[in-house]
């Protein structure tokens, strides 16, 4: 077993008001007890609403970093939106420190770019405002600038700003950011970023949270089939007019 930051979660099941409601009606969370993290890089995968970034989401809050992203001296607020998950949460540590941490999602990073500005931090990230670069160079930027080694990062869909280089640009520096002892916790929809070497793979879904090999993850098998076969795949989807997600879940929008 690695030398791991952080080696499980816990819900405290005891303590949950209701599991009919949310988040606690979530499948995904109303079906965990105690989540185990046995890799340096764990991904979390499901499709939109089975409750992913919800439980990252939660566990970051839990280990003390802002909800909004951003390493752990970060409190500022733009939306109180994040749910009431990490007061469940018991995080069970191994007892190593991590120096640096950082918490990373797609969906209020220009926010964390702006708090940047304010808390007079640019230094840390290059030197130069993150507003003035793209949405995946700033990302990149820092991945690249700010994130030091041996660390607790959590990541919240990164592919959402990337190009599929990009992606493995990212995953090549994650790697050297594993080499020096950290420890990733990440949401994604990504079969490039799901193939990194060794990676704990966790499917969230109708049932209970579990782990699931790279080639059996449906984002791999679809990714694979429409690249093999694009013409036939979008042929035979609008013709149908079939929702591939309502056909594969039973489930109306």
């Amino acid at each position: 077993m690695p030398d791991l930051f952080l080696k499980a979660v816990k819900l405290k099941r005891d303590r949950i008001p209701s599991f009919k409601e949310y988040p606690f009606s979530i499948p995904a969370i109303r079906g965990l007890d105690q989540l185990p993290f046995e890799s340096p890089v764990t991904f979390f995968i499901g499709e939109n609403g089975t409750g992913k970034s919800t439980l990252l989401e939660a566990i970051a809050v839990a280990a003390g970093f802002n909800a909004e992203g951003g390493s752990r001296n970060f409190r500022f607020s733009t939306r109180a939106t994040h749910s009431p998950l990490h007061e469940h949460l018991r995080l069970i540590r191994s007892g190593i420190r991590h120096r640096d941490g950082y918490f990373l999602r797609a969906e209020s990073f220009y926010n964390v770019s702006s708090a940047i500005e304010d808390y007079e931090v640019e230094d840390l990230y290059g030197g130069d405002s993150l507003h003035l670069q793209s949405h995946g160079e700033s990302f990149m930027t820092l991945v690249l600038q700010r994130l030091k080694g041996k660390g607790l990062y959590f990541f919240d869909e990164p592919e959402a700003a990337l190009s599929p280089t990009r992606q493995l640009s990212l995953i090549v520096a994650m790697h050297g950011l594993v080499e020096r002892g950290s420890q990733f916790l990440i949401a994604t929809h990504s079969p490039i970023l799901l193939g990194y070497p060794g990676a704990t793979i966790l499917q969230f879904g109708a049932g209970p949270i579990a782990p699931v090999e790279y080639r059996q993850t449906e984002h791999y098998a679809v990714t694979r089939s429409f690249l093999e076969r694009p013409e036939q795949m979008l042929r035979q989807l609008l013709e149908q007019g079939d929702d591939p997600v309502e056909a594969d879940t039973g489930e109306s929008r």
